[in-house]
């Protein structure tokens, strides 16, 4: 089952220094039927204006994954942690307990970027923020882990839940796989690129709702850069 939901179709809001879209409810954006996948609950698509950006403000029992599409995103929390994340690299908070943080676009042009949330296995504990750099030529042809919380996956950035953000490029007429375990569901967007997913053709930042494929079979009818989540 392949639930396609074009980009066109998203809530979101254009607040000036920031347009975003959700394929979540979030916010002022409410649909009954989009109200997560699995321990999916937030897929954000933002835009952030240069100079501008989100103030301190709190979390709790979150796992927050932000992958960074162009430009860069400066990280500051209540932790003391400063960190700047470029375009195709990723940002991981585990806000835990209890974390205030603040995000903001230093540079000189706009930010794109997936603000990705996924419910904890269990609420609590500490706080936590780590960053990686994840160059777009290493996960060429193929899908690479970026965060998980799953076994085996331990050069990749941790988080506290069961599920997996992986991401991949993808040169016009090449394809990867994706095993999908029983039970799991994904999600996947195209940052870049028109994709066909196990028969069903997607145009860039379209989301794919994915459960009931034991794989899944990506393959680039343009130059294309993916991000999955595989959740419980």
């Amino acid at each position: 089952m392949i639930d396609h939901r074009p980009f066109e179709t998203l809530g979101g809001a254009d607040h000036g220094w920031l347009d975003a879209k959700h394929h979540f409810s979030f916010a002022d954006y409410y649909d009954p039927k989009r109200m997560g996948w699995g321990a999916l609950r937030v897929w954000n698509d933002d835009v952030i204006a240069p100079n501008s950006g989100f103030p301190p403000h709190p979390h709790a029992n979150m796992e927050i994954v932000t992958y960074v599409r162009t430009g860069a995103i400066t990280h500051q929390d209540s932790l003391g942690n400063q960190g700047r994340t470029g375009a195709g690299d990723v940002q991981v908070m585990s806000a835990g307990s209890g974390i205030r943080h603040a995000e903001f676009n230093l540079e000189t042009e706009p930010t794109t970027l997936f603000q990705i949330w996924i419910l904890p296995t269990k609420a609590g504990g500490e706080p936590s923020w780590g960053a990686r750099p994840f160059p777009r030529g290493d996960r060429a042809g193929k899908f690479v882990t970026l965060a998980s919380g799953m076994e085996g996956d331990e050069d990749a950035l941790p988080i506290r839940t069961d599920g997996r953000v992986a991401g991949a490029t993808l040169k016009a007429g090449e394809s990867a796989e994706y095993a999908l375990g029983e039970g799991r569901r994904a999600y996947l967007v195209a940052a870049t690129g028109r994709i066909d997913v196990n028969g069903v053709v997607a145009k860039a930042r379209d989301g794919l709702a994915i459960r009931d494929e034991p794989v899944i079979r990506v393959t680039a009818l343009d130059d294309a850069e993916l991000v999955l989540v595989d959740a419980a």
